[in-house]
């Protein structure tokens, strides 16, 4: 019987050979690309191989064929959301000690945008947190970034939205044209751009400051600054009253001009969840003292060592974001545990919100039943290290000496042993989704 030749690439269908060539990266495919004249037009024109890699890398987490309207260049997508991918996840807001927005920002993707969200806790003292959504980063049909700002965090973005910007160039439910930019992969800027229609590649966050400019009405250049403030068009109905409204907060805008904003910058939080062999490691919520809701980051170092410090301000004084707790030592020790740190365990109360509002404080601390210890390991309160005055007034080492307990659900709870309680840190999000939010 005749032996049948081996097929090569070459031969396939092209619909398959598409779809192989979907799976690769775009350095990869151009590669590729310089093979033959045909796959090279292959390569840098066929959209139906620029939309199938689109899909296959984020279609599972947003709608490719919304972005620019469904009109933009997919190989130009690619790029755009290639840069926009490092966004997803979360981020820490740094700088003026004076802002009055939240230090920590989630980015996430929508169906076709990507939406940037400030975290915070909920009013109602329990581990429910708040996300405010504060930017909105899309793409026009040809291929322009479309960044708005809604520092109040109350507009619903919808694609009529992006249309009527392209037409129109005009904003309304005062969102502001920012540009997003990066510094290097971790270091994110946010601020307001310099001319309406002259977008940056990406643009920053800023905080309303609240302040007039100085140069509200100087030179024309200061005024193009202003123009961004302009509003979407009032979609009223043909011979409606939109031209008067729009008019009506045109002159409202000279009137009170402007609000300032300033450039707002933010650090990736980049190991944000728990792996195999950091268990402890990422972002974490947990009741205090006071019963306020906290969120803390736990991180290792290069050679085990764990550290837990409160998510703040890297300007605000020393002992609001301080370690809670470091170790030097990553090893667990496995239940069953000793009788002696049994006991350490059990007559120690663990902090949680109340039930219902008009509860007695001490609902706060309740039992420690409900959660199975899985392992155990020691830890040191950081004080010593950061505030040595503190660890100098006590010769005690219960002061500065604690531990973690991991629980089988994969949360933990750590506590000194100078306390009687335990403060139980749960999850924030999960698969790259927060839990038990409310949107403001």
């Amino acid at each position: 019987m005749e032996a049948v030749p081996p097929s090569s690439f070459i031969d396939f269908p092209e619909d398959v050979q598409l779809c192989i060539l979907s799976f690769l990266r775009p350095s990869e495919l151009a590669a590729f690309a310089a093979t033959s004249k045909r796959f090279g037009t292959m390569c840098r024109d066929d959209q139906r191989l620029w939309l199938s890699m689109c899909d296959r890398r984020w279609g599972s987490q947003t709608h490719i064929t919304k972005w620019g309207n469904g009109k933009i260049s997919y190989k130009h997508l690619y790029r755009f959301l290639d840069e926009y991918d490092n966004l997803i996840g979360f981020w820490r807001r740094c700088g003026d000690a004076t802002a009055s927005s939240p230090p920590l920002v989630f980015f996430e993707w929508g169906p076709f945008y990507i939406t940037g969200s400030r975290i915070l806790p909920s009013k109602n003292r329990g581990y429910g947190v708040i996300k405010k959504p504060f930017l909105w980063m899309s793409v026009t049909s040809n291929g322009e970034p479309l960044n708005y700002l809604d520092f109040k965090g109350k507009f619903p973005l919808t694609q009529g939205d992006l249309m009527d910007s392209e037409e129109l160039g005009l904003l309304e439910n005062e969102l502001i044209q920012v540009s997003v930019s990066f510094t290097d992969k971790c270091h994110l800027v946010v601020e307001e751009n310099s001319m309406l229609g002259g977008l940056n590649r990406f643009s920053s966050l800023e905080n309303v400051k609240g302040e007039v400019s100085e140069n509200t009405f100087g030179s024309p250049p200061d005024r193009l600054v202003h123009e961004i403030y302009q509003y979407f068009a009032n979609r009223t109905s043909p011979g409606g009253n939109g031209g008067s409204r729009r008019q009506r907060r045109r002159e409202k805008e000279k009137q009170g001009r402007m609000k300032r904003l300033e450039q707002e910058h933010f650090v990736k939080i980049v190991n944000s969840s728990p792996k195999p062999s950091r268990p402890l490691q990422g972002l974490w919520k947990g009741i205090c003292e006071d019963s306020s809701l906290e969120f803390y980051l736990v991180t290792y170092d290069d050679i085990g060592g764990i550290a837990c410090r409160k998510v703040g301000e890297s300007s605000r004084p020393l002992t609001y974001h301080a370690p809670v707790f470091w170790t030097l030592s990553g090893s667990f020790i496995e239940s069953p545990l000793s009788p002696e740190e049994n006991h350490i365990y059990n007559c120690r109360l663990h902090l949680r919100p109340t039930v219902e509002a008009d509860q007695s404080s001490d609902d706060y601390f309740r039992s420690s039943d409900d959660k199975a210890v899985s392992r155990m390991l020691y830890i040191n309160s950081s004080y010593d290290l950061v505030i040595p005055d503190l660890a100098a007034n006590s010769i005690n080492s219960r002061e500065v000496e604690g531990r973690i307990w991991q629980y089988e659900n994969g949360t933990f709870g750590f506590g000194f042993l100078r306390d009687s309680y335990i403060i139980d840190l749960e999850h924030i999000e999960k698969n790259g989704r927060l839990l038990d939010t409310s949107n403001l």
